[in-house]
């Protein structure tokens, strides 16, 4: 079970701190939303963060998930900067294949998301490509939002395509993961759980942490 703190919750005015703090609370991976203004109605980070967070802790993974409309000019410097692992969306349709090999090439993990009106079927012809899939679990632009129940069936699509085809990719979840909404996530099949305000914003985020991998792991479908 991966436990992956989204950054964009956090204090943004005490940056470093609050990477430290996401270290010592045990975090496996620190998830980093990058936002256009364009493909969603929002503007988060850019390249610097990411290598502001990797100067500040070498051993959290470094997940980016790029929700751009142009994700290949920024590929290459997230990658510069520190990122382990790069999400891209299904929802560019002719331009993923291209997408997914960039990341490749540069040496980094490779990511696929789908939001929530889109078909599970844009990423079905990617599976055997890419490590991890994201399936969103609010329509990405903001955090705080509530989590939308009917993407359920999308994570117990994606459980079972791995399962059938024998393949490894973990299966992501993002947007309103809190303690039950995670362990709702695992028992249908998701493994690696981004929180944002589900966990920055208890004064003791070890102890967050800890609660939210104990209900992840007692839930975790196991069929």
């Amino acid at each position: 079970m991966i436990i992956a703190p989204s950054l964009l919750a956090a204090d943004h005015g005490k940056l470093a701190a609050e990477v430290e703090r996401t270290e010592r609370s045990r975090a496996d991976w620190l998830h980093l939303d990058i936002m256009d203004g364009h493909f969603v109605p929002n503007l988060s980070f850019g390249p610097d963060v990411a290598r502001i967070v990797r100067s500040h802790s070498r051993k959290l993974f470094l997940d980016v998930h790029l929700m751009c409309s142009r994700p290949e000019i920024l590929i290459g410097p997230f990658a510069q900067n520190g990122a382990d692992l790069v999400t891209v969306h299904a929802e560019l349709g002719e331009k993923v294949e291209g997408l997914i090999w960039k990341i490749r090439s540069l040496g980094k993990k490779v990511g696929l998301a789908v939001n929530p009106p889109t078909s599970m079927s844009a990423a079905q012809p990617f599976l055997k490509k890419i490590d991890l899939l994201l399936v969103m679990t609010v329509n990405p632009g903001f955090g705080g939002q509530p989590f939308l129940e009917e993407v359920l069936t999308k994570i117990q699509q994606a459980y079972l395509w791995r399962k059938a085809q024998n393949l490894s990719y973990r299966i992501e979840v993002d947007g309103g993961i809190k303690f039950d909404t995670a362990a709702e996530c695992a028992k249908a099949g998701a493994d690696t759980f981004v929180s944002g305000t589900g966990l920055y914003k208890h004064r003791n985020m070890k102890w967050a942490v800890e609660k939210m991998r104990k209900a992840v792991t007692k839930a975790h479908r196991q069929d």
